[in-house]
């Protein structure tokens, strides 16, 4: 699986790719992440990028043409399953969507920065537009980042234990269930004893149990 990440802020994207899954998923074969720097589609000296807004008002707008050059440049070299774009009045990201962008083959995420970027753009070339919350960042680039994380681990072979991205949070409609770890006691406060019964089919209704209280309590919304 390929992305391509086209920003005006390349560095800032160094550190999420290059650690922990995500590493590992690059260096199996099993994901490619190419970030492209859009200043290097600039056509002036200066490798501006921005412009001010026609009709007036505050802030800056990332031009039309070094985002057309640098998509078309890619778009010249391998078919693209999807345009992304990433805003705040985007569809809110959601498990369902990276469980469906995940069988996808090449990705192009464009991040956005100042004021927005021009219209056109989001009119002529993007296919889904995204959001990561109701509010507004400095940029697309930590969203685009959280949307790699959460495709690439779905991908099969990049957990080493596969069935664990199946039981996460929002994979169905449920939140997880409480997880415990060694010791068994500490400080007085006990691991549940049905976790150290052996009986998984108890176990699992436990943990369904546990899951469905858990989104009660925390996102009713979810089983409405």
């Amino acid at each position: 699986m390929r992305f391509d990440i086209i920003t005006v802020l390349p560095a800032l994207l160094d550190s999420p790719f290059a650690h922990s899954i995500m590493q590992r998923a690059q260096k199996k074969g099993l994901a490619e992440i190419h970030i492209h720097n859009l200043r290097d589609y600039a056509s002036n000296k200066h490798k501006s990028i921005d412009d001010y807004p026609y009709g007036g008002g505050s802030g800056m707008v990332m031009q039309i043409a070094p985002f057309a050059a640098c998509i078309e440049k890619l778009q010249a070299e391998r078919v693209y399953d999807e345009i992304i774009f990433m805003t705040p009045d985007g569809v809110t990201f959601k498990q369902e969507i990276a469980n469906e962008l995940s069988i996808k083959g090449n990705i192009m995420i464009l991040c956005g920065h100042y004021k927005g970027i021009d219209q056109r753009i989001r009119d002529v070339f993007v296919t889904r537009e995204i959001s990561v919350g109701d509010f507004v960042l400095s940029g697309g680039e930590l969203p685009a980042a959280l949307i790699v994380d959460a495709v690439v681990r779905l991908i099969p072979g990049v957990l080493s234990d596969e069935t664990s991205a199946l039981s996460d949070s929002f994979q169905g409609e449920l939140l997880d269930a409480p997880v415990y770890s060694r010791p068994a006691d500490w400080k007085g406060y006990k691991v549940p004893d049905i976790l150290l019964s052996g009986d998984q089919a108890k176990i699992e209704q436990w943990r369904y149990e546990q899951a469905l209280e858990r989104t009660k309590k925390r996102r009713p919304d979810l089983l409405e």
